[in-house]
């Protein structure tokens, strides 16, 4: 018999969240909670949608776990305060981390309402903590800690014996170099590569690739080097 859940949120987030929970876990989604004021029906995605001030009283926490499945707004912080209030209601969490990944680190080093999609590679000794959110095809090298309330995208390369602070946000195709240390509440941009350690609260910006429109000389001299025209 499979374990019953709710799920945090009404959105898209949690309309794959059930999606995923639903056709690879051992998991039964049985209703959605949100803020009361965020309740505009008594229903989303055919299940109960019940306002979070008194969700324990149709969901009992005894026979309900829960999964906060919301986004990255506001740099996480959201989707950290709204972890931290299921918590206190006495709530435990459900992960989901897709069989379609590859996860060589121990159980031991995964923490609470994970939310891992599918084509990852994530090596020995890899510590990701509580309420990670990370897209689909990423590499995390070993060795390498994952902080609380992070968001990585698609296409993100860790190496191995980095440190990733809170709440930090992880574009498209981002890189990071082994033993990297990367501050809290960082947002790094899509295509970034980070060669050094980081503060707390920066920004990583990688600048748009310059495209030589044809006819530019700069662009045949490239093309005649690499296509030997």
């Amino acid at each position: 018999m499979k374990k019953k859940i709710i799920i945090f949120g009404n959105g898209e987030i949690a309309k794959l969240a059930h999606y995923y929970f639903r056709s690879d876990s051992v998991y039964e989604v049985v209703g959605f909670t949100v803020d009361k004021i965020n309740c505009a029906s008594n229903s989303f995605n055919n299940l109960p949608l019940i306002p979070f001030e008194t969700v324990e009283e149709k969901f009992p926490v005894k026979e309900h776990l829960i999964h906060v499945a919301i986004s990255y707004k506001k740099l996480n912080q959201l989707r950290e305060q709204k972890f931290n209030e299921a918590k206190e209601k006495g709530y435990l969490f459900a992960n989901y981390i897709s069989s379609k990944s590859t996860v060589l680190t121990d159980k031991a080093n995964l923490g609470n309402n994970l939310f891992i999609l599918e084509g990852q590679t994530i090596q020995k000794d890899v510590i990701i903590s509580d309420n990670v959110m990370i897209w689909s095809n990423n590499h995390i090298g070993h060795n390498t800690f994952i902080g609380k309330h992070c968001y990585i995208s698609s296409g993100v390369i860790i190496s191995g014996h980095c440190k990733i602070g809170e709440r930090c946000f992880l574009g498209v195709n981002s890189t990071i170099t082994d033993f990297c240390k990367i501050g809290d509440d960082c947002f790094i941009t899509m295509g970034s590569n980070i060669g050094h350690d980081i503060k707390n609260k920066s920004t990583a910006v990688n600048r748009s690739t310059e495209i030589l429109e044809n006819g530019n000389r700069a662009a045949e001299v490239i093309k005649k080097k690499y296509f030997k025209f």
